[in-house]
């Protein structure tokens, strides 16, 4: 009867199936994270307002109000989320006096509830000697399984659960195992060969046609297969050496010292090479060696919230088709040039990846305004990102190593150094037709993550995660069993720590 989900139903609106174009008035402009980000909070505000009206025309059927209605459908479409504890408030009608009211706090606590807050009035309704407004803290399945008990009792006439934004869609669903990037691959085109006149491959039907093969193997990739081989092109290979060429040349002089040292390690063991394009299988296992970040092949630039989800996984996302040949040196979409020369280096480093990861941590289970910021963040220092190296300022963001133009503009007098600050960072509007007016600059990347985990703590997600690399999964610590399993694992890591001091200073 709850078949489908009302996170299927977001995605639905903006998801491609077997395509990436989509419909949506877009104008033609350059990718960005941040715009889509934004639509995406749009759609889901859209969504919200069509499930409360089901769920007011299902109150009607079913005699329910809607917000039990809202809370039913949650849980019966996400399962997964019912772990994720919840504020709710109860309106309670005792008709035998406030003696059974411990008997109610006990049927909470029985359903692993807390209550946070509790109000007694005499009840102007007939039958009723008193109202009960209690505010509990549970788990969406506990608060159902405790409106249904209590509704049995005799000695309440009425049990309502009142309006509350977090029993709707507030906390959205999340991937909790990395097979379930596989329910992550949704787009958000807006500039591609089929349907905009300016990109540079409209006329040229034989990219077009080889840019639908390639985005077909990657919506047939699942969790666990092979990276399938791209045989690239004479023509891309030689797309693919221009821009190469003009990296390695201005790498020494520009990048940030960790690109450097792994670029250098790229070329040394032949996965960067000028004259080939790289397998994304080959550069995945040399992720995975360095820093546990793998690849997964994606159709195109993925919605906000599906690609920073990835990254908590340490997984990226990446394209696997070439921009034309007639603009070789800028592309307003990502490509596989954009994703190997401006993001596989600094992901083969252990400090940039910790950070990217986190950025992807931060994104699970947040609000749409929050993706949006998170997304910002991530536009200004991932892909725009400048950092400190003594005197001089150094990119590491993928946006500009792999646009050398924008590259010499951002370390030139023509635009404007900022110290990165997650908190106004996150709220600077951007500018995506032309060069930035304006880049964040960083002290360093630990001084970055340190900034990014203050800011992160005053996100109002009600729950922390965090990754267990064993497993492949995302664990919700969201109770105190979880945190005792965390902290007697962090006591036996202190064990090896302690005991590995003591050897050392026993042989000095």
């Amino acid at each position: 009867m709850m078949a489908v989900a009302a996170a299927e139903k977001n995605r639905e609106m903006f998801a491609i199936k077997k395509s990436y174009s989509i419909e949506n008035g877009y104008p033609s402009r350059r990718r960005s994270l941040v715009d889509d980000a934004r639509f995406e909070t749009l759609v889901v505000k859209q969504t919200k307002q069509s499930v409360l009206e089901e769920a007011r025309q299902r109150a009607n059927d079913y005699g329910l109000t809607e917000e039990e209605v809202v809370l039913a459908k949650t849980i019966a479409e996400n399962p997964d989320g019912d772990n994720s504890v919840q504020k709710a408030s109860l309106m309670l009608r005792l008709r035998d006096g406030i003696g059974s009211l411990a008997r109610i706090l006990k049927t909470v606590e029985n359903f692993k509830g807390t209550v946070t807050h509790l109000e007694s009035r005499s009840s102007r309704k007939e039958g009723a000697q008193f109202d009960i407004l209690i505010n509990v803290n549970m788990t969406r399945q506990c608060l159902l399984q405790l409106i249904r008990n209590l509704r049995q009792s005799s000695s309440l006439g009425e049990v309502t659960l009142l309006a509350e934004d977090s029993i709707s869609i507030k906390n959205p669903w999340f991937p909790r195992h990395a097979s379930e990037l596989d329910n992550c691959n949704h787009l958000m085109t807006k500039y591609e060969p089929d349907l905009d006149l300016n990109h540079p491959g409209f006329a040229d039907k034989e990219y077009r046609s080889r840019r639908k093969v390639i985005a077909e193997i990657a919506f047939a990739y699942k969790y666990g297969d092979a990276i399938p081989s791209i045989p690239y092109t004479e023509t891309e290979n030689e797309t693919w050496l221009r821009v190469f060429n003009t990296v390695d040349d201005l790498v020494p002089k520009h990048a940030c010292i960790e690109y450097q040292r792994v670029f250098k390690k790229l070329r040394e063991e032949k996965i960067f090479e000028p004259h080939r394009i790289p397998q994304l299988q080959d550069v995945s296992d040399f992720l995975q060696k360095n820093t546990g970040f793998t690849l997964r092949p994606a159709a195109g630039l993925l919605t906000a919230r599906d690609f920073l989800s990835s990254l908590a996984f340490r997984v990226f996302q990446s394209t696997q088709y070439v921009r034309h040949i007639n603009s070789p040196y800028h592309t307003p979409e990502p490509d596989c040039i954009h994703e190997f020369l401006g993001h596989m280096p600094l992901l083969a480093d252990p400090s940039f990846a910790q950070f990217s990861q986190e950025i992807g941590l931060a994104s699970l289970g947040a609000s749409d305004e929050e993706i949006e910021k998170l997304s910002t963040i991530y536009w200004f220092t991932v892909e725009f990102g400048l950092c400190k190296e003594g005197n001089e300022v150094k990119a590491y963001g993928a946006g500009l190593l792999s646009a050398y133009g924008e590259l010499l503009h951002s370390l030139s007098d023509k635009c404007e150094h900022r110290a990165f600050d997650p908190s106004t960072t996150a709220v600077q509007t951007y500018q995506d037709q032309e060069y930035q007016p304006i880049y964040y600059v960083a002290e360093s990347f630990e001084d970055a993550k340190e900034k990014f985990r203050q800011w992160v703590s005053t996100m109002s997600r009600p729950f922390e995660v965090r990754y267990n690399p064993h497993t492949q999964s995302v664990e919700v610590l969201d109770t105190v069993d979880r945190l005792e399993s965390l902290v007697s694992q962090l006591n036996l890591e202190m064990t090896h720590l302690t005991n590995a001091i003591k050897k050392i200073k026993l042989r000095v």
